[in-house]
């Protein structure tokens, strides 16, 4: 944790931005409109920074925050935007961030383009001079979308949407135990007066029997439709129903659809017992989740750098999430998409205003309709094909959502699908069986995995599993894992040549909670994994999670304390840095950043200087094998001997609590998503005709009867699937999805410490130190130009 040195390849970034802007610069941030989770890590983020590269950093107050949020009246008017500019003025403020919604940012662009005019009008009036006029002649903005609807153009994520999630998702879960118990419907109204997000994706991420949507209203004859699809439902011995409605739901000729015309329809048509809940500001309450806090952080750097890279004729902008990846966006086109959404609405044209809603929303809205609508078998065409899903490694939360999605995805495009249980070794000895649409109904919140699953390679039971592939014939194989799946996907591709029956498409999807998977930016579980070290322990895990924010509350009394934190991770430091700059931790040591006496030495006297002012608490995390020598014990001692007389020391070792409880909203939407991404390929595969290199005993074809139009599923399974493309890991890299031969991963591996050789968060990790006031090094060659809101590559998207 140190302060290192500049390198060839890596620049200061104090150094960089000094001389690319000069020292002196005067920076305002300010929140405007409605509260957000995570606006506070964003403040706290360009506060820090902007005071590290020298900048002067001003609050803006009432602009919940910290500093406060407000919708200003007086800003809509000339008057008071002169009134704005001579208080910037005086205070030598050019610099701009503004953290809100769409409303904030326009506002703040209209001030910027009016500038000029305001100083020549304050300057007339006397109440600046001509130098100062000169001195401050043009205005720098950049914006953050502060938001929990996620209801602005040009971002995957906007600040707030993930712990207004985490808020509905518990309710969700609680909601469903009574519901269970007495067979009740439950009509839930959340926030998106103009935008369905949250409704969408709560009803993703708990699998609802049906959601109403402002961008997409339910066709004519609606009523009767939802009816016969929740009377389906419990005659599958579904127990209860669940029905999202976002607060602006509406039918295809504009007129509301509400929570209560809802209920009043089930009670009469069906006779169900119905209630009703409304969240209202709930959503907006509580603390922030671990995605929205380093998502704030992320952003509130960029914004900071795009401020100081600014000149008289960049654009005002916004700093976006696309993917994995911070981009700058011109907040004009960003505006103007967000308004044509609107638009598009008012004229009815709502396929275009879930299109321009962006990829994200497009995605999650498809997936929703694949797995929430089971069509009768007779109008499902049958490939004939047998597809097995198998979950191998150690258990992580999000995986029975990834399970769901691929069985229910499988059924549409026709699949048999097989599950198997306990992992490979219960593939060995035939723990295989069918499983069908209502077999996965209610998986997605539960934690751990169903099926079972094991870390045992497949490598001394390849004989076994062949045999369990031509008995059941299996045409293609899922694997929902972490390090273990991969090695195992590994061994599988090297048996190839031994075993025909290997030649057939598989696919893993990455799950676990040390995100240290070669291949992809993330794995199912680690997010959940990240928020049982940071969340507070009034959120969904329960009380009886010991958080770094419940370590924080309980050293924020008199005496002055430093908490040592042991995460789980294996040699990946993914958790504890990640945890470290979500939870505003002081130090994080990892394996992939060596470290000695005398970093621990620094360290233990920056605390020790901290503690001297009016802080009462610190915050170090380390992973559990950064170090053979310097464990967790061995630190704790050090800290508490070095800091006698200033503070006392805590440990605390997480364990496996990591990998336990419900999964989190982004874990279940992801899981879901990423894996009926990986069904898709599997069919497309299965779709192909590859070169006939042998023969073999199974074939899958598609039984169409005589004079269906539909297109037929033929597929020859004679032909044997032998090419690298045929057996991939699917992951996340930046912005983009990728099917990657798990070949060519090898030698991007790290084996002996099964971690991938380069991994992307760790430049993230000087914005830790930054943040925790250190001096750092810091790769500024992701901090882009500006791009362009309709820009996309070639490559598939990756939708958060």
């Amino acid at each position: 944790m140190a302060g290192e040195e500049a390198s060839d390849s890596k620049v200061s970034l104090r150094t960089f931005l000094e001389h690319l802007s000069g020292a002196g610069k005067a920076i305002g941030v300010l929140t405007s409109g409605g509260d957000a989770q995570g606006m506070n890590a964003a403040v706290r983020a360009v506060v820090r920074m902007g005071i590290y590269v020298g900048a002067k950093v001003y609050f803006i107050y009432e602009g919940g925050t910290i500093i406060g949020s407000a919708r200003c009246k007086a800003f809509r008017t000339r008057e008071g935007r002169l009134k704005a500019a001579c208080n910037l003025v005086q205070r030598g403020i050019t610099n701009l961030c503004v953290i809100g919604g769409d409303g904030s940012l326009t506002g703040a662009n209209i001030f910027r383009k009016e500038w000029s005019g305001l100083l020549e009008e304050l300057a007339q009036h006397g109440e600046i001079d001509k130098e100062q006029v000169q001195k401050h002649a043009y205005l720098n903005v950049v914006g953050m979308v502060g938001s929990i609807d996620n209801d602005f153009c040009g971002t995957d994520m906007t600040i707030g949407t993930d712990s207004a999630l985490h808020r509905i998702i518990e309710v969700v879960d609680a909601i469903m135990t009574t519901a269970q118990s007495h067979q009740r419907t439950f009509v839930l109204e959340v926030m998106g007066r103009h935008c369905g997000y949250l409704a969408l994706v709560s009803a993703l991420a708990c699998g609802a029997d049906w959601v109403f949507l402002p961008e997409s209203p339910p066709e004519e004859g609606w009523q009767e439709n939802m009816c016969i699809k929740l009377s389906e439902n419990r005659a599958r011995k579904k127990r209860l129903n669940i029905i999202i409605v976002a607060e602006g739901a509406i039918d295809t000729q504009n007129k509301p659809i509400t929570s209560e015309q809802i209920k009043e329809l089930v009670v009469t048509q069906l006779g169900y017992d119905t209630r009703v809940t409304i969240l209202g500001h709930v959503q907006r309450g509580g603390t922030p989740s671990a995605f929205d806090r380093i998502l704030a952080s992320r952003m509130g750097v960029e914004a900071v750098v795009a401020l100081l890279q600014a000149t008289p004729e960049t654009p005002a902008c916004v700093v976006s999430l696309s993917g994995n990846q911070a981009v700058r966006l011109p907040l004009v086109e960003c505006v103007q998409m967000t308004q044509d959404v609107q638009k598009a609405m008012d004229e009815r044209r709502f396929k275009d205003a879930v299109r321009l809603r962006g990829r994200s929303f497009e995605t999650n809205l498809n997936t929703y309709k694949r797995l929430a609508i089971k069509f009768p078998d007779d109008q499902i065409v049958k490939s004939n094909c047998n597809v097995a899903v198998i979950n191998v490694g150690a258990p992580a939360a999000g995986m029975n959502a990834a399970v769901r999605s691929a069985v229910r995805v499988g059924i549409a495009d026709g699949h048999k699908m097989l599950a198997i249980y306990d992992g490979f070794e219960g593939f060995a000895k035939g723990q295989v069986k069918e499983i069908g649409w209502g077999d996965v109904g209610g998986w997605t919140g539960q934690g751990g995995s169903i099926l079972g699953t094991k870390r045992t390679l497949p490598g001394k039971f390849l004989e076994d599993i062949a045999q369990q592939m031509r008995t059941h014939s299996i045409n293609a194989l899922l694997i929902i894992g972490g390090f273990e799946a991969y090695l195992g996907l590994l061994e599988l591709s090297a048996a190839r040549d031994k075993y025909e029956e290997f030649c057939v498409p598989m696919v893993m999807v990455p799950a676990t909670v040390s995100n240290n998977v070669p291949g992809s930016d993330f794995s199912i579980g680690a997010d959940t994994a990240l928020n049982t070290i940071t969340d507070d322990p009034r959120g969904p895990r329960g009380p009886g999670t010991k958080t770094c924010d419940r370590i924080k509350q309980s050293a924020s009394g008199t005496k002055r304390r430093v908490f040592i934190i042991e995460t789980m991770g294996g040699y990946c430091g993914y958790l504890a840095n990640m945890g470290a700059l979500a939870a505003g931790a002081d130090a994080a040591y990892i394996f992939e950043e060596p470290f000695d006496i005398r970093d621990l030495q620094s360290n233990v006297e920056h605390l020790t200087e901290k503690m001297k002012t009016t802080i009462q608490r610190g915050l170090v995390l380390r992973n559990e094998s950064c170090s053979e020598n310097y464990t967790t014990d061995f630190i704790y001692q050090l800290y508490s001997e070095e800091g006698k007389g200033v503070f006392d020391c805590r440990k605390n070792v997480l364990g496996h609590m990591q990998q336990g409880g419900a999964p989190s909203p982004f874990d279940r939407n992801f899981g879901t998503k990423i894996s009926a991404r990986a069904m898709q390929w599997i069919s497309m595969k299965l779709k192909e005709s590859p070169g006939k290199v042998g023969g073999n005993r199974y074939q899958c074809r598609s039984s169409v009867k005589a004079g269906d139009t539909r297109t037929p599923f033929s597929v020859d399974r004679g032909k044997r699937f032998v090419t690298d493309d045929s057996i991939c890991v699917l992951g996340i890299s930046k912005r983009n999805l990728f099917f990657q031969p798990v070949t060519e991963l090898k030698k991007e591996t790290d084996f002996e410490h099964r971690i991938p050789k380069e991994q992307w968060w760790l430049k993230l990790r000087p914005l830790m130190k930054i943040l925790a006031k250190y001096e750092a090094s810091y790769e500024v060659s992701d901090s882009g130009q500006l791009e362009h809101v309709h820009h996309r590559g070639h490559e598939e998207p990756a939708a958060i």
